[in-house]
C-alpha cells in the first residue's frame, strides 16, 4: 500500500512539474521582442522571407511577443550565424535566417566557420529552394542519352563555382556523364535568362518557383522555347510532376554510391530550404513552442492569402525535419568530402 502511495504522490509530483514548465515556456514570451537576423542585405529574397514570416508568426506565439528583423549581412552569412551560435543568449529571444549551405563551408574546413551546423535549434522552414535544369528545346539533342553522345556539349551559366545553379549541372555531369561547359560570371538570373535568350547559353539551373511562377520562363515553357531536365528536389516539385529528380536519374543510370552521396550532401540545401534557427542550448520547451508557432503560422488563412497574392508557393519543413537532415549531412567519410573540393574546383 505504502509503495502506491509513494508512486502515487511521484506521479502527482511530476505531473505538477511539467505543467508549471508548460506554463512558463508560454508565458515567457509575453511583452518581449524576438529578434531575426537575416544573413542577408533588406530587399532580397532571403530578407522578404523573413519579414514575411515574421509579419505572421507573432500571433502563434504565446505572448505575442514583436518580432524585429534586423539584417546582418557578411561572408555568404557565415557573420549572422556565427553570431546566432556565440553571440545571442540562448532564451529564444534570437533566430536566425541564413543560407542554407553553410553546412558546405564547415564539411570543406572553412576558417571563418565558428558553428556547429547540426547544433543549432531548427525551428522551420517556409519552402524548400530546389533548383531545375532546363535547356533550349531548339538544341540539337532531345534526350539525355543523345546528349551524353553530343559533338558539342550544351552550354551552361552560373554566377560562379558555388550554390546550386553550379552543383546541379556539374553533377549531371559527374553522376550521368554528360559533359556540360559551364560558363561563369553572370551577375544574376536576369543576365543569365538573356543568355539563353540571345544563344549565348543553352541551359541553367534555377529555382523550381521562379521557373513555374515568374517572367521569361513562365511564357518561355507555354510557347514551348525551353524544357527542364531535371530538378534537385528529393521529390518533385509538384508543378513539375514530369520533370525526374536527380535521384532518379542516377538510379536509372546507375550512379556509383559515392557519387550518390556526393549530390545528397551538395544538394541537401534544398531541403533546408530558408531555414530559421536558433542558437544551441536554447530550452527545449522554447523550442517546442517556437516550433509549434511555426507549424500553425504555415497554414494561417492570413498567411495562405498573403502568399497567393505574392504568388509564392508554401512547402514548409519543420524543425524536426531540419534537424535530422542537418545531422545526416554533416555524416561523411573523408573520401566524400575530398571528391567535393575536386568538384568545386573544377
Amino acid at each position: 500500500m505504502k509503495k502506491i502511495i509513494y508512486w502515487g504522490f511521484f506521479l502527482f509530483g511530476f505531473a505538477l512539474v511539467a505543467g508549471v514548465a508548460h506554463a512558463s515556456s508560454h508565458e515567457f514570451f509575453k511583452g518581449k521582442s524576438i529578434r531575426l537576423v537575416v544573413g542577408n542585405s533588406a530587399g532580397g529574397a532571403m530578407d522578404d522571407w523573413g519579414r514575411f514570416v515574421a509579419h505572421h508568426l507573432s500571433k502563434h506565439i504565446p505572448g505575442n511577443p514583436d518580432i524585429v528583423v534586423q539584417n546582418m549581412p557578411g561572408a555568404g552569412t557565415v557573420v549572422a550565424a556565427n553570431h546566432v551560435y556565440n553571440i545571442a543568449k540562448p532564451d529564444g529571444l534570437t533566430l536566425g535566417l541564413v543560407n542554407p549551405a553553410l553546412y558546405i563551408d564547415q564539411l570543406l574546413g572553412s576558417k571563418e566557420v565558428k558553428f556547429d551546423w547540426p547544433k543549432f535549434a531548427w525551428i522551420g522552414s517556409p519552402e524548400r529552394i530546389d533548383q531545375v535544369l532546363f535547356i533550349r528545346t531548339d538544341v540539337p539533342y532531345k534526350t539525355l542519352d543523345e546528349m551524353r553522345n553530343a559533338k558539342e556539349p550544351p552550354r551552361c551559366s552560373a554566377t560562379a563555382r558555388a550554390g546550386l545553379a553550379y552543383f546541379l549541372p556539374k553533377l549531371l555531369e559527374e553522376g550521368l556523364g554528360i559533359k556540360i561547359n559551364m560558363v561563369l560570371g553572370y551577375g544574376g538570373g536576369g543576365e543569365m535568362n538573356l543568355a539563353i535568350e540571345k544563344g549565348e547559353v543553352h541551359c541553367r539551373a534555377g529555382t523550381v518557383s521562379a521557373y513555374v511562377g515568374r517572367e521569361p520562363t513562365r511564357t518561355w515553357i507555354k510557347n514551348g522555347f525551353v524544357r527542364a531536365l531535371t530538378q534537385s528536389g528529393a521529390k518533385r516539385y509538384p508543378k513539375l510532376p514530369d520533370v525526374p529528380t536527380i535521384y532518379e536519374l542516377m538510379e536509372t543510370y546507375k550512379t556509383p554510391d559515392a557519387t550518390k552521396r556526393l549530390a545528397r550532401v551538395l544538394l541537401s540545401s534544398g531541403d533546408l530550404g530558408r531555414p530559421f534557427m536558433g542558437p544551441p542550448g536554447m530550452p527545449a520547451d522554447r523550442v517546442k513552442v517556437l516550433r509549434e508557432a511555426f507549424t500553425k503560422v504555415m497554414s494561417d488563412p492570413a498567411l495562405l492569402a498573403d502568399a497567393q497574392k505574392r504568388k509564392w508557393d508554401l512547402d514548409p519543413l519543420s524543425g524536426e525535419e531540419l534537424e535530422a537532415t542537418s545531422k545526416e549531412i554533416m555524416i561523411q567519410p573523408a573520401e566524400v568530402i575530398e571528391r567535393m573540393k575536386k568538384l568545386l574546383e573544377k
